[in-house]
């Protein structure tokens, strides 16, 4: 009997166009011989269940919906969500209460990995390397000699709780960090502050395949851009290069960090990590856990140079998720 599958996409952030895309591609690719998918959009407004442009309410006491009169439930929630509810725990607490598999990892987490400061605070006394950085919640007093004196410039301002490189500024003099700074305020209430690494960029994929934490070939970033910004990512100014142009020493090292991380965070399903290699040891940036599922996104290129399908990586997923 196939299983009932749904495809939860859209958010309340920022990110909810490029979240479309990417849920739309996983109902595309998911094997309709095996599940019945059904597309699921979440916004601060409504839920629904969209089927041939006709929208049903989700009941949210029981993540159903009634179609033509029949009440319709489901054996799995495959989550595409970018940022919030999705990314950050919140929707995912909601399925676990209600029993529901879902394809992403544990709620907290996704409430942790989402957090870059919290995340990057329990990883570094696993001597996990990063960049040396500096917080700032809103209303907090603003020093910025004190800011640059810690971190030095150029360094990169960002809101802690966002992806897509919303909210993201690299500030090279002294005079444009204010600016920054509000800019990061627009997208959160809490920002981090973190030195510049001059390095090779690097992406990597790692993901729970057939039961077994496997790292996916890792993708060289060349943006155009001052850094890998949202037009980098979306709008075709970088590069991808995937394998990445590293040795065969720094990418043992990359497998390994990335790997480690993954383990050390209890983490399953998707999670797509980026580091800068300095002297052939990654810097960790950050980790994503709900990363881009369209063709063009990097996640799903590395799966491709492994050998993985895009219906094989979707419905991997969910076969871990109802095990």
């Amino acid at each position: 009997m196939k299983k009932n599958i749904a495809v939860v996409m859209g958010g309340y952030s920022s990110e909810y166009k490029i979240s479309l895309k990417s849920g739309q591609v996983v109902c595309d690719n998911l094997d309709k011989n095996k599940y019945n998918v059904f597309a699921v959009n979440i916004f601060k407004d409504k839920w629904v269940l969209v089927q041939n442009e006709i929208e049903y309410l989700i009941n949210k006491h029981d993540f159903s919906a009634t179609i033509n009169n029949q009440k319709t439930t489901f054996d799995c929630v495959f989550n595409a969500i970018h940022g919030s509810p999705g990314e950050d725990g919140q929707l995912v607490s909601y399925f676990e209460l209600l029993n529901i598999p879902h394809t992403s990892a544990p709620s907290y987490q996704m409430g942790l990995t989402f957090n870059k400061r919290d995340c990057l605070s329990v990883l570094k006394p696993y001597g996990i390397k990063m960049a040396t950085s500096y917080y700032l919640n809103l209303g907090d007093s603003l020093n910025e000699q004190e800011i640059i004196d810690t971190v030095g410039l150029p360094c990169f301002v960002k809101a802690n709780k966002a992806g897509s490189s919303f909210g993201i500024t690299k500030v090279n003099k002294k005079q444009d960090l204010k600016q920054a700074i509000e800019t990061s305020f627009k997208e959160d209430d809490e920002i981090i502050i973190e030195s510049f690494l001059d390095g090779t960029e690097v992406s990597v994929g790692v993901i729970t395949y057939k039961g077994e934490v496997k790292v996916l070939p890792i993708t060289e970033i060349v943006s155009e851009n001052d850094f890998f910004d949202y037009e980098a990512k979306y709008l075709g100014k970088s590069q991808e290069i995937t394998p990445a142009r590293i040795s065969e020493k720094e990418t043992e090292r990359v497998n390994e960090v990335a790997k480690k991380v993954y383990t050390l965070l209890k983490m399953n399903g998707f999670s797509r990590s980026e580091y800068i290699l300095i002297d052939g040891e990654p810097h960790m940036i950050e980790i994503n856990t709900v990363p881009g599922l369209t063709t063009e996104s990097i996640l799903p290129q590395q799966a491709n140079k492994a050998g993985i399908s895009l219906e094989d990586l979707f419905g991997n997923a969910i076969e871990e998720a109802l095990k």
